[in-house]
């Protein structure tokens, strides 16, 4: 092996000479000619500024040993402005500096060094083992390049007859090293070498051969056995080095993959799994305010509460109260819980850390209590401050379900996330906030006071609190209309929308402006925007057969006509034949926020579900599978009357709730009774088909012209209705006026109550006066 790294040594310097002597035209001396080359020159001054002692590049100022970086400004605090731009120079290139961050991308994040925290040091070794890698190798490589290769013939003729060779050196028993005599260098090629076979043959040949040239043994050419280390073994032992090499790096990189040295806090392989996923967020990544959030004044109010009292608490000290150990944002799903949040990261001048509930539960047993103490652990380090659990649910399920022997992993996070919780004291000034749509299958220890001392429900909004929505939504859409009276119009057409529903319906609009190539959102926008969300997408490719098509329109009449003349019905908005989402037609209807329901009420709404079944049987003589979501809501609605409202005088005023479980399975009422209740369901749907029936036969003829109209034009809003069947017979509101009418005032009270006027402002303590020292009693005045 060493013999052919020497071999190709030796013919690349031999070219490199040849192609030098070709363009010069002389006999070049490489040694001198290779210090004069330029490419070299710059090399030797890039290594010569890299070996100055000079002040280090930002950054790496703790490497420099018994220096100040004086030139070097300090990094600024602000983290809001950009870095500037390290021109350091140190790396020569070969590693991009990807710890700066000038500029965040849309997920809020920056780059970071190729060895992640503390990645300067790590290049920095990287380059050094580079290069002294590549020394190394250039070292062996320049010294076997001295190395001539010679036969045994041409070492006898050439060299021991002529009395040359002052020593020969074996080395390794594999190869001879020829020592010639001072002054007798005749090859600039460098040190003479042969192989040989064997040790033994070697001596009886070179004995033969000094015997043969009649050399006195006493004269004999001396010989020397070394054993050196060489290139072909270190060849041998690079696949075992590389083997034990990988198998290091893998063992180093699952370490800090899980928390050992190098990687998160904690160590061990398993230290980084056990702590905590919680996040200390910075109120300047947070774009969400208290003013973005609207149709839920009471639950901000009470959010803000929190933030005062880690801002101003002698302000509650004073009176002897204490700081809430923590609050439970509950509602339906959409309503602002999340966002409240996001909000009070943003407002709060305190710290905010947040986790969702999911990431306490791992593969791993014991990994959900670790990180609960040590999300608790970080809370107390940055206390005052504001702790945040979404989505808590998926921790706090009630215990002793489904868990086998008790031990579950969720029962011992829930476990210790109680503990943890009922460990605070007052003084630790730390606020925990949750949010679930699931209150109902928490566990109740863990909503008790002293942990969770308030619920905060944050229901639907109201008709005001839908026009405060959407003024905080309309505000970012370009778009002409008065957005005042926009986001009033708006309100009125969106009952029991949530917050999430309204962003959503916004955005749809400016979606389909866009599509349209308008350059303003205009109210027609708005209203199909309101159709997509509540009836899905327009299938305008969707095509009907004329029989089909025919039915749905004496389908979609018979509903708006039961509703038209039903005094309790909804006002009629729309009705179209045009296929949307599942449905082949639908109505729209304007219900008003309303949170009693008489049972006059519900069976006028069930008579007006029941008139497409009804107007099919009219007409066609023959039914189909169209109503099949009316029969549903029919059949939900007659039940919850009978069973939920106590709506039945046979089966009584009593509620049954089948709400926990599969009523096929877990009925809580016997065979006798739910024999009863059937039978009054049916009565009670056979009643109100008969009062549907006997509607639309008295008003046959109106139920032709409207599917007549619907068959031409395929949709009828409000006025057609009323050319075609008249004013309805009913008083009804239909604006925004008349629906808060009587409610006190047009918008929503958002005034705060006067000891949050300030809440976000920290408050100047007042000096306390000095007691008279007559225990306070006034003077005598002489």
């Amino acid at each position: 092996m060493a013999y052919r790294i020497l071999r190709t040594a030796k013919a690349l310097e031999k070219c490199i000479q040849s192609s030098y002597s070709r363009s010069s035209g002389s006999p070049v001396n490489l040694n001198n000619d290779l210090l004069r080359n330029p490419t070299f020159e710059r090399f030797l001054a890039s290594w010569r500024m890299f070996s100055e002692q000079k002040p280090p590049p930002e950054g790496f100022g703790k490497y420099a040993k018994g220096k100040e970086n004086k030139d070097v400004p300090k990094k600024e605090e602000d983290t809001s402005k950009a870095p500037k731009e390290d021109k350091s120079d140190w790396n020569f290139g070969m590693f991009a500096n990807t710890a700066k961050t000038g500029g965040k991308g849309p997920g809020g994040g920056s780059g970071r060094p190729i060895g992640g925290e503390g990645g300067g040091d790590k290049e920095k070794w990287m380059l050094f083992g580079a290069i002294g890698t590549v020394a190394f190798i250039g070292a062996l490589a320049y010294m076997e390049m001295g190395y001539k290769e010679i036969g045994w013939k041409e070492f006898v003729t050439g060299y021991l007859n002529r009395h040359l060779v002052e020593k020969l050196e074996v080395v390794n028993k594999k190869w001879v090293r020829v020592k010639l005599l001072p002054g007798n260098s005749q090859d600039s090629s460098g040190v003479l070498w042969f192989n040989i076979g064997s040790v033994d043959s070697f001596e009886r040949n070179l004995e033969n051969a000094q015997a043969e040239l009649g050399i006195e043994p006493v004269h004999y050419v001396p010989v020397i056995y070394k054993n050196e280390m060489e290139a072909s073994s270190l060849t041998g032992l690079l696949p075992t080095l590389l083997i034990i090499g990988f198998l290091i790096f893998m063992m180093r990189r699952s370490a800090q993959m899980m928390g050992g040295p190098g990687g998160k806090k904690g160590g061990g392989l398993f230290g980084g799994v056990m702590n905590s996923t919680a996040k200390l967020i910075n109120s300047n990544e947070i774009e969400v305010r208290f003013k973005d959030v609207a149709g839920c004044e009471e639950a901000k109010i009470e959010i803000m509460e929190f933030v005062n009292f880690l801002k101003n608490p002698q302000q509650y000290i004073d009176l002897g109260a204490k700081i809430p150990k923590g609050a439970m944002l509950t509602g339906p799903p959409g309503t602002g819980k999340t966002l409240l949040a996001k909000a009070t990261a943003g407002e709060a001048n305190v710290p905010f850390i947040t986790v969702s509930g999911s990431e306490f539960l791992e593969m791993f047993v014991g990994v959900g209590p670790s990180r609960v103490r040590d999300m608790f652990a970080m809370a107390r380090k940055q206390a005052p401050c504001i702790l945040f659990i979404d989505e808590i649910d998926a921790v706090g399920r009630k215990r002793g379900g489904k868990s086998f022997g008790g031990h579950s992993e969720q029962e011992n996070t829930l476990n210790q996330l109680l503990v943890e919780m009922d460990g605070f004291n007052t003084t630790t000034n730390v606020v925990v906030l949750a949010a679930t749509n699931r209150v109902d299958i928490l566990d109740k220890a863990l909503l008790r006071p002293g942990r969770f001392d308030r619920q905060i429900f944050v229901p639907a909004p109201d008709i005001k609190g839908r026009a405060s929505i959407f003024k905080v939504h309309l505000a970012g859409l370009k778009s002409n209309l008065d957005k005042n009276d926009l986001s009033r119009k708006m309100a009125a057409l969106t009952p029991g929308f949530t917050g999430a529903d309204i962003a959503n319906v916004c955005n749809e609009a400016a979606l389909i402006a866009a599509r349209d190539s308008h350059d303003s959102i205009v109210l027609k926008h708005f209203e199909q925007a309101i159709e997509r969300v509540i009836a899905g997408m327009e299938k305008k490719t969707n095509v009907l057969a004329p029989e089909e098509k025919k039915t749905v329109a004496h389908h979609e009449a018979g509903h708006a006509v039961a509703g038209w003349f039903l005094e309790n019905a909804d006002p009629l908005l729309k009705v179209s034949i045009i296929p949307r989402g599942k449905g082949l037609g639908y109505a729209q209807y304007l219900p008003k926020d309303q949170y009693l329901l008489s049972q006059e009420q519900l069976f006028d709404r069930m008579c007006m579900t029941l008139g497409g079944r009804v107007a099919e049987e009219l007409f066609f003589k023959r039914i189909t599978t169209g109503a099949q979501d009316d029969l549903k809501k029919v059949t939900d609605s007659a039940y919850a009357q009978i069973v939920r409202f106590g709506m039945n005088e046979k089966v009584g005023n009593v509620c049954f709730d089948t709400s926990q479980g599969d009523p096929m399975f877990t009925k809580p009422y016997s065979e006798e009774t739910a024999q009863l209740i059937d039978n009054e369901v049916r009565a009670l749907i056979k009643r109100a088909h008969v009062t549907t029936t006997e509607l639309l036969t008295k008003h046959f003829d109106d139920v032709a012209k409207v599917a007549e109209r619907l068959l031409k034009n395929e949709i009828l809003s409000r006025d057609d209705m009323i050319e075609l069947l008249g004013p309805r017979p009913f008083k009804e509101k239909s604006t925004y006026e008349e629906f808060v009418e009587g409610t006190g005032s047009f918008e929503e009270d958002t005034s705060l109550p006067e000891g949050l006027k300030n809440w976000n402002k920290e408050k100047e303590e007042k000096p306390k006066e000095k007691e008279d020292s007559d225990s306070g009693k006034p003077a005598a005045v002489a």
